[in-house]
């Protein structure tokens, strides 16, 4: 059902009111055909969405074009990026796509151009406008193709200017426009056209855009055997199931983007063998059909590599890409890599070299010895190889022979008896990365089509591999921050025993900030703090830093637990870092045997009783710090009596998904009241072995009281 529309004010003083779902179908009908586009798109931006969405589409099937209808804004696209610079972006060819935009290259393997401009007015940007052109385009835009793209973007955002607030912008479903209809001026003549194909002995089809036959003369039906099955209005692949298992709806896809004429085989079972030519033009694709014996045409070499004629490397790529999705380490990157690269591409040998300090450092390897891999290792970037003159330019180079490469690098050695190298920039989001190498032991030679999609594997490598070099670099910062930030070892007091412990997530991917304090204001006090800063990251390492250091000065000069939480908390308010702490901070009176506890969102302390009997305090939570300035936090005295233990733990001890925080508590406890009390060096140890799993950092500090006269002992680990 139509959507109205206002009446907008149209460019050259056109101001026909356009109305209802086609509103975007004149200035796209206009464009594709004045620019000569083979394929044209424009996205829309819906108020209030962070999801790019396909208004309409010209020259394309929905099966082509509905993986485009919705793009996330944080995409690598052409038609993001023109957006982003609010400017024409042009890619030139399938290995400048490759080597761009990575997954486009994967996904659309074929050989096209691209360009994209955004629609945008004044400080509003609507979206965006996709024109794919046919390889015989010039290599770049002329003015006059310029010239019509801006002003058809103009007019579209004029149009979204008028549309605002009406259901026109939301694109709930892309609209496809038909392709220009034929004319039919003479009706004998168009029976002459179809009496004439009867006659031919070669087979003649023709496809609409969407795959779909619209013509079958005699010939065609009696060498494809469709016998009686109706074929009109239906895809060919999906009445011959033989015809779909060899490739013939890839070579309609590839035909309807590049318009490039293409041939092909196929064997109809058990062993007739025909030749499909297929011709497209912007009504659709016409073929036809020769047995193999009497063809004589040269056959075009496939396109794309990994087309359904090689499924088993479009597999592998595939599940590369979706494996990658989840590495979070380098080494797991580098795994991944060399499992899928070399079974499905066919190299011997391969190595990931990044930089790292002005050098390439191997990242990982996989076939090369240990001989060829110090060759590459620890290379200056400035050096006269193939690998670093690669990471510098950012374009790939491919040997088929040494030979080829010891005429552009004389000094080069052989290495592992390999023949053909390839050297692929892994570059992300326009940041060199590394070189991807890969060795072959025999001569081999690259088309042009396997020279672009292992350009696009290198650039899909190199995202993940960036990802996780950075979250190793930062990891390792804040394990530094954390290790340098907690106490290297803690007081020690006639009366009081000590132990504690920090252990990181069982998963090891983020150091927290976890942390805990001892300090003696006098040889009768002790003041204890522990707290956790929300956060996994650098941030959270260095802010646990500044708590600490701001709970240590406050218990220094006497201030009360709840006094330390309130100075601390308006500490954190003028540092305003965007995080909340929760804190414990206990005052220990070792001679009237008596504990004061506050809080600020803390899980409460457990005491263990010279019995055995283990409670849990009942200590005020308080307001996490970081939250509210003017907070204030109340403090609960209890008894603390010789050879009783007090416990404060963060919450990674306690947390256990899918069960009850009060539950786990009372597990806790009941641990702590089952266990050996004699030694807390090893009670803390056991407290840790807890059955569920560690998904989050823990800190632990276990204290007990003794009487006066027996001396605590000393634990060995701060």
């Amino acid at each position: 059902m139509s959507t109205s529309r206002p009446v907008v004010g149209l460019p050259g003083g056109d101001t026909t009111a356009r109305t209802g779902e086609d509103w975007l179908d004149q200035p796209l009908t206009g464009l594709v055909r004045r620019t000569g586009a083979s394929v044209g798109m424009i996205f829309l931006l819906p108020p209030g969405q962070r999801m790019l969405r396909l208004a309409a589409v010209s020259g394309a099937s929905p099966e082509i074009a509905m993986p485009w209808s919705g793009i996330p804004l944080d995409a690598e696209l052409p038609i993001l990026d023109a957006m982003r610079h609010r400017r024409l972006f042009w890619v030139e060819s399938q290995e400048d796509m490759a080597r761009r935009y990575p997954r486009l290259g994967l996904l659309l393997p074929y050989e096209f151009m691209l360009a994209a401009a955004p629609v945008a007015s004044g400080r509003v940007v609507w979206g965006g406008v996709v024109l794919l052109f046919p390889v015989w385009h010039p290599s770049r835009p002329s003015r006059r193709e310029r010239r019509i793209l801006a002003a058809a973007c103009r007019e579209i955002a004029s149009l979204a200017d008028g549309a605002v607030g009406s259901a026109a912008l939301e694109c709930r479903t892309p609209r496809f426009l038909p392709p220009p209809a034929l004319r039919h001026d003479d009706p004998e003549r168009a029976l002459a056209a179809l009496a004439f194909t009867e006659r031919l002995p070669i087979g003649c089809c023709a496809l609409d855009l969407h795959g779909r036959v619209t013509f079958l003369n005699a010939a065609a039906a009696r060498m494809l055997d469709v016998g009686a099955a109706p074929v009109e209005g239906r895809r060919l692949w999906d009445v011959l199931l033989w015809l779909h298992d060899q490739g013939l709806q890839a070579r309609y896809q590839e035909a309807v983007i590049t318009r490039m004429p293409s041939s092909f085989t196929v064997l109809r079972p058990p062993d007739l063998r025909f030749v499909l030519h297929l011709h497209p033009d912007a009504g659709g694709i016409s073929i036809r059909i020769r047995p193999e014996e009497l063809d004589a045409e040269p056959l075009a070499a496939p396109a794309a590599l990994a087309g359904p004629d090689n499924a088993p490397v479009f597999n592998h790529v595939t599940h590369l890409a979706a494996a990658l999705a989840e590495a979070a380490s380098v080494e797991q990157v580098a795994a991944l890599v060399a499992d899928h690269i070399v079974p499905s591409l066919g190299p011997e040998a391969l190595a990931m070299l990044t930089s790292v300090d002005g050098r390439l450092r191997i990242t990982g390897h996989r076939g090369f010895s240990a001989d060829a891999t110090g060759l590459f290792d620890a290379a200056p970037l400035d050096s006269s190889t193939p690998a670093a003159r690669v990471l510098e330019t950012g374009r790939p180079s491919f040997y088929p022979t040494f030979g080829e490469l010891r005429r552009e690098y004389p000094h080069a050695l052989p290495v592992d008896g390999m023949a053909a190298w390839a050297f692929l920039p892994m570059t992300a989001s326009g940041r060199k990365v590394g070189t991807l190498v890969l060795a072959y032991r025999g001569v081999h030679g690259f088309s042009p089509a396997e020279r672009s999609l292992l350009t696009a594997l290198a650039g899909l490598v190199a995202q993940p591999l960036d990802r996780a070099m950075a979250a190793e670099t930062e990891r390792a910062l804040a394990h530094t921050l954390q290790t340098h930030l907690l106490p290297h070892s803690l007081p020690r007091l006639p009366a009081l025993e000590v132990a504690a412990r920090y252990m990181p997530a069982r998963h090891g991917m983020d150091i927290g900030g976890d942390f805990y304090d001892l300090l003696t204001p006098t040889s009768t006090t002790a003041v204890a703090a522990i707290g956790d800063v929300q956060g996994h990251n650098t941030t959270a390492a260095a802010l646990m830093g500044q708590v600490r250091t701001a709970v240590h000065a406050h218990a220094t000069i006497g201030t009360p637990p709840g006094g330390i939480l309130a100075r601390t908390n308006q500490l954190l308010a003028d540092l305003d870092p965007g995080l909340f702490t929760t804190c414990l901070v206990t005052h220990l009176d070792l001679e009237r045997h008596q504990a004061r506890f506050a809080s600020a969102g803390h899980p409460p302390p457990l005491l263990r009783h010279p019995d055995g009997r283990t409670e849990i305090l009942d200590v005020p939570p308080g307001v996490p710090l970081g939250i509210l300035p003017d907070a204030r936090y109340a403090t609960t005295r209890i008894r603390f009596p010789p050879g009783s233990i007090l416990v404060l733990y963060t919450d990674g001890l306690v947390e256990v998904p899918g069960q009850d925080l009060g539950e786990s508590l009372r597990d806790l406890a009941g641990r702590l009241s089952g266990a050996d009390p004699s030694d807390l060096s090893v009670l803390a140890e056991a407290l840790l072995r807890h059955p569920g799993p560690h998904n989050d950092d823990t800190a632990l500090l276990l204290m007990r009281l003794h009487a006066p006269g027996n001396a605590a002992p000393a634990d060995p680990r701060p």
